[in-house]
């Protein structure tokens, strides 16, 4: 598709569902629209050294970026480095070493006998901080690797200097629930034609395992719990929240997050907190990989060191 890409329409999918279609067509209707976005003008590669380690049973491939100091750099569910990651590289590896591994069962990541869980995968980036001999780093996550950030911020926080979640909720309240609707429904064959699993074919080691790819994320987005208000509030990690103002989180639960951490304060009259907020306009959730760059640079200036 030549030209200017055009938004996924979240109002008109909303008015199907409500006039009685099914989440599934819905799912249809959203993935078309997302492929539309993604297929369009892209963000040129930047060259990475590509590698694997040996982390906690998986073959997990990771490639590094630019020099400098270490920035651990996580894609969503159902992606590859090339999809959701290549629009953030460029400009974060202008000035820092980025380290951006293909999760459990993505990519060139084979899948193995468990669960994928936010634990699992925040316990895969620390061993892999462990092989890689780095002992603390900044962490930028999308969608779900913005989750894992959260999870490394909470549970790992002497390994993380400053964490940026981008598209993520603390739990599903703070997601749209048609949202969750359509999750629910989805099924592997909603995923054929699109980005993500021309991209999936072309690099898995076992092309076959999408299906129990898109069951297992479909576990984790359906049964998900989220974090506490107290763990958030409890973590020493600053954090830098951002969002699409047309994403799948609601506005008013990035608020809720960078409140927790101590924002939502005058800063002319009291001291600013190390945590902040950005909200990117006219950005979707996919669509904030259209607005790359400049999501890179507002989190770059936030992980500067």
């Amino acid at each position: 598709m030549g030209g200017e890409r055009s938004q996924p329409n979240w109002k008109n999918a909303q008015k199907r569902l409500d006039s009685g279609e099914n989440a599934m067509a819905l799912g249809r209707t959203i993935m078309a629209l997302i492929a539309c976005l993604i297929t369009g003008p892209g963000v040129a590669e930047e060259a990475g050294t590509g590698r694997y380690a040996d982390i906690n049973g998986l073959n997990l491939y990771y490639e590094v970026h630019g020099d400098g100091e270490p920035l651990v750099l996580l894609h969503g569910a159902y992606c590859t480095i090339e999809i959701c990651l290549t629009p953030f590289i460029p400009t974060l590896a202008e000035t820092r070493m980025v380290i951006a591994p293909e999760m459990q069962g993505h990519g060139r990541t084979a899948d193995i006998s468990r669960p994928i869980s936010y634990t699992d995968m925040a316990a895969d980036v620390i061993t892999l901080l462990d092989e890689l001999g780095i002992e603390r780093t900044d962490v930028i996550g999308y969608s779900m690797g913005g989750g894992v950030a959260i999870e490394l911020a909470i549970s790992h926080p002497d390994r993380v200097r400053r964490a940026v979640p981008i598209s993520t909720s603390l739990s599903n309240a703070g997601i749209y629930p048609q949202l969750l609707e359509m999750i629910e429904a989805i099924t592997p064959e909603s995923f054929m034609g699109t980005p993500w699993h021309d991209a999936y074919i072309s690099v898995a080691p076992n092309p076959e395992a999408f299906p129990e790819l898109v069951s297992k994320l479909q576990a984790l987005d359906v049964g998900f719990d989220g974090w506490s208000a107290e763990s958030l509030s409890s973590s020493p990690v600053p954090m830098l929240f951002i969002i699409g103002d047309a994403d799948i989180i609601k506005p008013e639960h990035a608020v809720e997050m960078f409140t927790l951490v101590g924002g939502g304060v005058p800063g002319d009259l009291v001291e600013r907190p190390a945590s902040q907020l950005a909200i990117i306009p006219g950005a979707s959730h996919v669509g904030i990989l259209q607005q790359g760059e400049l999501v890179a640079q507002i989190a770059a200036t936030f992980v500067s060191p």
